[in-house]
């Protein structure tokens, strides 16, 4: 294989990343585990089906992350396996204006109906 090759197939082998991997580097879940327990439970859903944890995550994907009742729909802007500080973990992809304020409201919900 020549050089030229080998950098187009690592670059491919790069353009995607497992699931679980992906939710930990962008600071969904604290540990692996976590995120594959959380991927095998069905609270996460890659592009609307459900997934396992060694399913393979691409820029462009639709995730969508379920914790205690609220529910992130985000769009995977690039892929990464290793795990950075909150700037870069927020540069892994894109919340929908729709999940952001169904959030925010089901918090402002949760706030009022505590005495």
């Amino acid at each position: 294989m020549s050089r030229p090759e080998r950098e187009s197939a690592s670059a491919a082998a790069s353009a995607r990343v497992r699931l679980d991997k992906w939710l930990w580097a962008a600071r969904f879940y604290r540990t692996r585990s976590l995120a594959a327990q959380a991927i095998d439970a069905g609270q996460v859903r890659l592009n609307e089906e459900r997934a396992k944890p060694a399913h393979p995550v691409r820029a462009g994907d639709t995730v969508t992350v379920r914790r205690h009742g609220l529910a992130w729909v985000v769009a995977v802007a690039a892929v990464s396996d290793r795990r950075g500080g909150a700037p870069e973990a927020a540069k892994l992809y894109a919340e929908t204006a729709a999940s952001a304020t169904e959030r925010e409201e089901e918090l402002l919900r949760r706030r009022a109906a505590t005495p």
